[in-house]
């Protein structure tokens, strides 16, 4: 090691180096490459290199292609899927005017027929009440008639006597 050491510093200083089998050390580094490309070549190292730079590239591209097909097939769901979602706001918003005409038709019929019914429990309640005013006026009557045919009958009772009464029954024979 302080051999190269010294060389290095012999070297530096400007002083002739010693060469080996007349080659300085660039000159045993360039023939060092030279045989490294040369049986590099011989085993046929590029070949190999480019066929698998090939195969590399070749996979990058099925890769490539696999991707772009992804990409369309995504994109048709995308727009696939977006025409659903347009279709199925359209259908709710058909399905919500919908069920808003349906509720106004129903409260409009419930209002209809409430009305009906009040008109028809006025009624009733009208019929009941002209019900008890005839009934009342039938018991004052009959109470009137009972009561005048009391009335009647104590005051025939205390007018009339025996010879009333067979005056009475020989108007009526002779009347027949």
């Amino acid at each position: 090691m302080p051999d190269l050491v010294l060389l290095i510093a012999a070297a530096e200083e400007g002083k002739a180096v010693p060469k080996a089998l007349l080659l300085d050390d660039y000159g045993w580094v360039a023939a060092a490459m030279a045989i490294l490309l040369l049986v590099m070549i011989w085993k046929k190292v590029p070949g190999m290199i480019v066929g698998g730079l090939d195969a590399r590239i070749a996979e990058i591209k099925q890769q490539l292609d696999e991707a772009k097909t992804l990409r369309t097939e995504a994109e048709t769901l995308r727009d696939e899927y977006a025409a659903k979602i347009a279709s199925a706001e359209k259908d709710a918003e058909a399905m919500m005017a919908n069920a808003r005409k349906e509720a106004d038709a129903i409260l409009e019929k419930a209002e209809a027929e409430s009305e009906k019914m009040v008109e028809r429990r006025e009624r009733m309640a009208e019929e009941k009440i002209a019900a008890a005013e005839r009934e009342a006026l039938n018991s004052v009557r009959s109470r009137a008639a009972e009561a005048a045919a009391q009335a009647s009958r104590s005051l025939i009772a205390q007018k009339h006597d025996k010879a009333a009464d067979s005056k009475l029954a020989d108007e009526v024979i002779s009347s027949l």
